[in-house]
């Protein structure tokens, strides 16, 4: 339960229609195994105390005397459980029949909710025995103790701030404005659906697609239980489809709808509530309308039983992959044509270094110009050799060019650098910052002459990754009058190179890859025996770490604490502990010290939900302190 983590279940156990004692006996079993197994929030089907299908036995007195005894005897059985559970049962109440949920915790019953929305259409009758719950809370008797019933019930976790239940029940799902609309905006972040949905052709695919879409609405975990294999098949079959989501992904689902079974899942409320922070629009009512009743768990350390992408922003399947690319590569192109096409520029200076970035940023040129009718030569390909260029990137600077049919020119700047370094006293064996960033400030002054002597514009190169890490010279390769790949995160920049290999004729094609396969580099100290010798992921980690970090500090906001266990589980087998825990600490160190070159960035189209544009997503004092960032 710990950083937002909890794991809950959605079952369905073996029931008889009207058997209560051994439906009962059923559940108690398998709320006790899911339990063992670490579920802390379990919730049954719809009726399952009784049976859905019973028809006009619920009208009769054995009937609720029995499930009224079955809901006490699994609250004084399982009370020494450390879970909530939902059970459905039928409840007299003032001479009136409620299909109801039971809410259970340590042997106590916190409340009875009843269903608000009776379908009375095409199989279902249920109007023949049931009456609509009304908004608000009354109390009725349940064993001599006064126990909340009604519709307007919130369920509140003591020991977990993160966890809200609310509870709606089977066709309160499927109606234009569900209880649990109102449940989220009061404060739910964990939705209970006790159902008896019969499986029709189609339905299931229709039924995923609702809690889905209700979970992603909503920003909520939404645990869907469902009647299964025992109910009566009359007219009807059951299928038991449990399913789990959140905020829009399905994370457990039956895989075989032939047998009754339960779903498992860790969801993540801590990320539940911190979308909901993000979201201003997504506001929380604090009124009468809900009455809130409290239950403890205890507040241990969930074991992360889910799948966490090691590359949050790479999807990891193979046609979506190429479909983001597309859409992708289109975001950023119409970015670009938008901004020649109003300054009225028809020439575009690219400073082309051989490595992923530039290629990239050329590649996205090219689209602009086709998309607005231009000749590609009206893009200015420039390669600036110096101290730490090599053959293979130079090589490579010249035959993309060259594939591409832009326009090129090749400017050595050794001598200018070295003109720089008499002018400023400083010795070129010293091979420090200074010997780096003169380099580098060179190239972008030889950058932004070309383009004011062309009437162009600079189109910068720089990927969101750098932007965080603050890995660009200050007024060097940090500058330019448009960067195409402002909000690109460096994994995956390669995957829109490889997207783009795959789709060119073969000069290109394979220029690309040997691109796709040399070592990320700034190239700004002298190679050795004519190889890289400056490796970037050397100096200041991996990128595949530094990427996975961002995501969830800008996402989320989550702290280092909870992120370093994510990676943990996402990097298994890939990074020790320690090197994680190295990582991510450079990673916050670079990231606060970084923010005063972030604040002046050039315009850029924002392409994905994170971004750091300071007219845009990241608002941060450039003299920020990070220190409880670094303390956790």
């Amino acid at each position: 339960m710990r950083d937002g983590f909890i794991k809950i279940a959605a079952a369905t156990a073996d029931i008889r229609v009207a058997d209560v004692r051994g439906n009962t006996e059923n559940i108690i079993a398998a709320a006790k195994r899911l339990a063992a197994e670490g579920a802390k929030v379990i919730a049954f089907p719809e009726l399952c105390l009784s049976g859905y299908t019973c028809g006009d036995l619920f009208l009769q007195e054995p009937l609720l005397r029995g499930c009224a005894d079955g809901l006490i005897r699994l609250a004084a059985e399982t009370a020494g459980l450390d879970c909530l559970i939902a059970v459905g049962l039928p409840v007299s109440v003032d001479g009136r029949l409620y299909n109801c949920a039971a809410l259970v915790c340590r042997g106590e019953v916190l409340g009875l909710v009843p269903k608000k929305h009776i379908p009375n259409y095409g199989e279902f009758y249920e109007l023949r025995h049931f009456t609509p719950g009304s908004d608000g809370v009354m109390y009725v008797d349940l064993a001599g103790r006064r126990t909340p019933f009604g519709t307007g019930l919130l369920f509140d976790c003591e020991t977990m701030p993160e966890l809200t239940v609310g509870v709606e029940i089977c066709e309160d799902l499927w109606v234009p404005d569900p209880p649990s609309t109102a449940l989220a905006t009061h404060g739910a972040t964990l939705i209970l659906n006790l159902s008896a949905s019969d499986e029709l052709v189609g339905k299931n695919a229709y039924r995923r697609s609702l809690v889905a879409s209700t979970s992603a609405r909503l920003v909520c975990a939404y645990a869907y239980a469902d009647a299964g294999y025992g109910e009566s098949t009359t007219d009807m079959v059951f299928c038991g489809h449990n399913m789990i989501g959140e905020n829009g992904l399905i994370l457990a689902e039956n895989a075989d709808l032939t047998q009754n079974s339960a779903v498992t899942a860790c969801v993540d409320l801590g990320r539940i509530v911190a979308e909901r922070r993000r979201m201003n629009s997504f506001d929380i009512k604090r009124d009468d309308s809900f009455r809130r009743v409290s239950f403890e768990l205890e507040a241990e350390q969930t074991a992360l039983e889910r799948y966490i992408d090691p590359r949050p922003f790479v999807p990891s399947n193979q046609a979506e992959l190429e479909r983001r690319c597309e859409e992708i590569l289109t975001i950023q192109a119409l970015g670009l044509k938008k901004r020649l096409d109003h300054t009225g520029c028809k020439t575009a200076v690219i400073g082309l270094s051989g490595g992923l970035d530039s290629t990239l940023a050329c590649l996205v040129t090219v689209r602009a110009f086709d998309m607005l009718g231009l000749e590609r030569k009206g893009i200015l390909t420039v390669t600036m050799p110096c101290f730490g260029t090599t053959d293979r990137t130079h090589n490579n600077a010249l035959i993309l060019s060259q594939a591409l049919g832009t326009d090129f020119a090749e400017i050595n700047i050794c001598d200018a650098v070295r003109l720089h370094f008499r002018d400023i006293g400083q010795s070129e064996d010293v091979k420090d910052v200074t010997y780096e960033n003169c380099q580098a400030r060179e190239r972008t002054q030889v950058l932004m002459d070309l383009a004011n002597k062309h009437n162009g514009l600079v189109i910068g190169t720089g990927d969101l990754s750098e932007l965080a890490m603050g890995w660009a010279t200050y007024n060097g390769d940090h500058m330019s009058m448009y960067g195409v790949n402002a909000s690109i995160p460096k994994t995956l920049v390669r995957h829109l190179v490889a997207y783009c290999a795959g789709r060119s004729e073969d000069k290109l094609r394979r220029c690309l890859e040997d691109i796709l396969d040399t070592p990320v580099s700034p190239e700004l100290l002298p190679p050795e025996e004519g190889v890289i010798s400056q490796k970037t992921e050397g100096i200041i980690g991996p990128y595949e770490l530094h990427d996975f970090f961002l995501y969830y500090l800008l996402r989320f906001g989550a702290a280092p604490r909870k992120i370093y266990r994510m990676a943990l589980k996402a990097f298994d087998g890939a990074y020790d502990a320690e090197t994680i825990r190295k990582w991510l600490d450079t990673f916050y160190k670079r990231f606060f010290s970084a923010q005063f070159k972030r604040s002046c960035l050039p315009d850029g189209p924002k392409v994905g939900s994170v971004a750091l544009s300071p007219r845009g997503d990241w608002r941060m004092p450039s003299d920020a302190c990070r220190e409880l960032w670094l303390e956790e």
